[in-house]
């Protein structure tokens, strides 16, 4: 229903937006965070320039690629370079540390709220910077799980081990034929518990999450409520902004943020509830954690 009508773009100077965002955020008795993409590339975590030329240079030389993102849909050829490339991203983006604050800066502001997180990031970082993971809702899957890829049965498994080794043992972007991991029910080959068709793997802890979320809406989606979406695109708002969207419309009570950076906007309906700021979401965070605003 958003897609087709008018949006508003917030003209309220960046400071004001800010100081009314952490006002709202004080007052609020529960805080539903939707994160996307947007946040772990302030948090560091990106995916083209010069950290992808640090990790994939020389996947770049040989296939043409010039991103990670693109990287992952690149149609190789044999499952060792398959694994080449996707150990090596796993092992950046899910089990490297970049030493960023920004999930911590986050948590800090939530803390001591009722609050739950709904995100289609697929990094991990809300857990590793302290976030309670029975209030985290992982929608597109996990890098650190793996899964069938014929989908034989509903269950993941940790990968960390085989992610690092894999990684530490390929040559010529390649890894050895023997580190392919094997399905240990049907036998056929594993693969990355990632959202991309119809074979993803919802398994028993996705069902729980999705439970408590959806517990967490009927408790609080009606009172006062702050919706904080923070660097969620067009890709999928079906999961995150739509639904943010909608409810914020259905609550005069509620308000709707948005921190993205050159994507910050709302529908017409909503504007008068409706916080966004275009601007760096690390830099907004840090002001709050110092208390710099006004």
């Amino acid at each position: 229903m958003f897609s087709r009508t008018l949006t508003y773009r917030y003209t309220k100077g960046y400071s004001q937006s800010a100081d009314e965002l952490k006002s709202r955020l004080d007052e609020a008795d529960a805080v539903l965070i939707g994160a996307g993409a947007g946040l772990s590339t302030a948090a560091g975590y990106t995916y083209s320039g010069k950290r992808f030329e640090r990790y994939f240079k020389d996947f770049s030389d040989r296939y043409g690629f010039t991103d990670m993102y693109s990287g992952g849909f690149y149609p190789y050829k044999t499952l060792e370079e398959f694994w080449a490339f996707w150990s090596r991203n796993i092992e950046a983006n899910r089990y490297t540390d970049m030493g960023s604050t920004v999930y911590k800066e986050l948590l800090e502001l939530v803390r001591d709220k009722e609050y739950f997180v709904l995100t289609t990031n697929v990094d991990h970082c809300f857990q590793k910077a302290g976030f309670d993971k029975k209030r985290l809702f992982y929608t597109q899957g996990d890098y650190g799980l793996f899964q069938c890829s014929k989908a034989c049965h509903n269950k993941t498994y940790d990968n960390e081990d085989a992610v690092r080794e894999m990684a530490a043992r390929q040559t010529d972007m390649r890894i050895p034929s023997e580190l392919i991991p094997k399905c240990p029910v049907c036998g056929a080959p594993m693969t990355t518990n990632l959202r991309v068709d119809e074979t993803f793997v919802q398994d028993e802890g996705w069902y729980r999450a999705c439970s408590r979320y959806e517990d967490f809406i009927r408790r609080y989606a009606d009172g006062n409520i702050l919706f904080l979406e923070l660097g969620v695109g067009m890709n999928t708002p079906v999961i995150i902004k739509y639904p943010f969207w909608r409810m914020t419309e259905q609550n005069r009570s509620a308000v709707y943020a948005c921190l993205n950076y050159g994507e910050a906007f709302c529908p017409n309906a909503i504007k008068r509830h409706s916080i966004c700021i275009d601007g760096d979401i690390a830099d907004v965070l840090k002001k709050f954690d110092r208390c710099e605003l006004r």
